[in-house]
């Protein structure tokens, strides 16, 4: 299920957080008999942004309860990943059919939600103030309780409640599917069991029936939970548990319930999508499961995140290689190239298989778009190792990388490791890192310019011009393509061709059949433009002249190029040109 609508969706991105907020209305895609439960909300209002948040528009979900009948109302932020993103909407789900209302502001809600994130000491540093954020409310009877749920409290177990003893009810990460009997206990004014933990479950827990808070054409599909790697510097596996493989079945049941709902792009998330199967059948399947994937209609892109360079077979690559739907974008955390360091991080792979990996999938694989992570100050880490690594990722030319600098993690193997580095070391090993690679991120998009490429259309940014993205940029952690345009919508499919580069994103006008390149018109003042895209408007009155609109670009006498719409132009028949509402260069 989603929301439609317009709506606002705080992101949690670099340090910010997500807090879910308004929408009109209401879809399930389960059945006509669940669908028929619900009717179409008034518009709520927008929640204003919280601290420092930087937000994104996209649609976000709210919903009534069953008609005549509401348990309670509450907020819901949440924290974290995109697989942490879908436990959220499975949560909404559930609450949603019990009879509790989704509502924008947590003053005067029941109750807030929030579900956190644990990974790393600044997660949790961030959760902890979303919490303490949301007690101040209660604190100040504007809400009547405040459960915490997800990776934090799974991690710290009871002690969270004991450092913050104002939160009435916890719920670890598998404890998800029960959060409505905890929204019941509260409600009901409950003070025991304040402490919901199950533990990790021996089948995959099943994400279909929920309400998204992607906009609709998009959505995060998760084929698997936990992860049995022993990287030692990761607590996923503390969290998360073992490697839990959701049957191709229940994943394929999912995507097409995506799919009726208007999603057109999946995103394949895991916690290592390339171990898919494993555990389950005794083998990798991620192959078989792909295959019956790009069966699924409506389906137009297929992304693969959180790929490990482990069980990259060839008939893995063959298949993304040959297909129409999956396309050549794969993100793949490497960590890092020395063998010394990648033996201490426990990773099971060397320099040499992934200097090899990563030349195959180029060879093999057109337009390949490969994103990768780094870890950097990892204990021991050598002023050569890390040279090692910049002359890694200088050959290499990721089109899109992310750097950590290494945190230490309690109760993780990492922590007793020799040789660790002083904070402000590890800081400016990423810094120096990441100027490396924008140079080469920037030549990337450079490289684009002039070619027509397809855009998903994501939103609106005012009228004319559109936010979207390409296939090598994945949801909200990569590039956008801003589109001039006319007559779009989110979720539409658009060829543009890209006119330059701006900083991480691109900048197109939509190509039309209709739209004809390449004509010339004269400013008042004599100074002649180039205007390369215009399209035909309602014919005047007069049968001899057309109105035009402008919708993307002019270029001036210095070659810049204005990707905006300049205003309307008029072309006379016999070849003569006027203009009105010109920008000026």
């Amino acid at each position: 299920m989603s929301a439609v609508g317009e709506g606002l969706l705080f992101l949690a991105s670099r340090g910010e957080y997500t807090l879910v907020s308004r929408a009109i209305s209401l879809t399930l895609a389960v059945s006509a008999d669940f669908r028929s439960i619900w009717k179409v909300p008034e518009i709520m209002q927008s929640l204003p942004i919280i601290g420092d948040a930087e937000t994104h528009l996209t649609q976000a979900a709210s919903g009534p309860p069953v008609e005549g009948f509401c348990k309670g109302t509450y907020a819901f932020v949440t924290l974290g990943c995109p697989k942490n993103l879908v436990d959220s909407e499975k949560m909404l789900g559930i609450l949603a059919l019990d009879g509790y209302a989704l509502v924008s502001e947590p003053t005067g809600a029941d109750f807030v939600i929030v579900n956190t994130c644990g990974f790393i000491e600044s997660s949790r540093a961030e959760s902890k103030a979303v919490i303490r954020e949301m007690l101040d409310l209660k604190k100040a009877g504007k809400t009547k309780g405040v459960i915490v749920a997800g990776c934090l409290p799974q991690r710290l177990g009871p002690a969270l409640q004991d450092e913050l003893p104002e939160i009435d009810h916890i719920v670890g990460v598998f404890g998800r599917d029960e959060i409505n009997r905890v929204a019941d206990h509260l409600i009901g004014g409950s003070r025991e069991q304040r402490q919901l933990f199950r533990p990790a479950p021996v089948k995959a827990l099943d994400d279909r029936a929920r309400l998204r808070l992607t906009p609709e054409h998009f959505a995060y599909l998760k084929i698997s939970e936990g992860c049995d790697r022993t990287c030692t510097f990761c607590s996923i596996p503390k969290m998360r548990g073992k490697h839990i493989t959701k049957p191709i079945e229940m994943v394929i049941s999912e995507a097409q319930e995506l799919a009726k709902d208007g999603v057109r792009e999946l995103n394949i998330v895991a916690q290592d999508t390339t171990y898919y199967g494993l555990d389950f059948y005794g083998e990798v399947r991620l192959v078989q499961l792909l295959k019956e994937l790009e069966k699924v209609d409506g389906i137009d892109w297929i992304r693969l995140m959180y790929l490990y360079p482990v069980n990259f077979t060839d008939e893995l690559i063959d298949t993304i290689a040959g297909s129409d739907k999956i396309i050549p974008y794969l993100d793949m955390p490497l960590q890092h190239i020395n063998d010394t360091v990648l033996k201490r991080m426990q990773r099971r792979v060397n320099r040499r298989q992934t200097v090899d990996l990563v030349q195959k999938l180029r060879a093999r694989i057109d337009n390949l778009v490969m994103r990768t992570t780094f870890v950097v100050g990892f204990p021991g880490e050598s002023d050569a190792q890390f040279q090692e690594l910049k002359q890694f990722v200088a050959e290499s030319k990721f089109e899109r990388m992310g750097v950590f600098s290494y945190s230490l993690e309690p109760d993780t193997p990492a922590v007793k490791l020799d040789g660790h580095l002083p904070e402000e070391v590890k800081i400016a090993r990423r810094d120096e890192l990441m100027a490396l690679q924008q140079p080469l991120a920037f030549a990337y998009g450079d490289s684009l310019v002039g070619n027509e490429i397809d855009v998903l259309i994501d939103d609106v940014v005012e009228d004319g011009l559109w936010r979207g993205r390409g296939y090598m940029d994945a949801p909200e952690i990569d590039g956008e393509v801003i589109v001039s345009g006319v007559d779009l919508r989110p979720g539409m499919f658009v060829p543009v061709e890209i006119l330059e580069r701006r900083d991480y994103d691109l900048v197109g006008v939509m190509v039309n059949d209709e739209v004809a390149p390449e004509w010339l018109a004269t400013r008042d003042d004599g100074i002649w433009w180039h205007v390369k895209y215009w399209t035909l408007a309602q014919p005047a009155e007069c049968d001899h002249v057309l109105p035009i609109r402008l919708v993307l670009c002019a270029v001036c006498p210095d070659g810049h190029a204005w990707p905006l719409a300049l205003g309307s132009v008029a072309v006379r028949a016999g070849g003569a040109y006027g203009c009105a509402g010109w920008l000026d260069c």
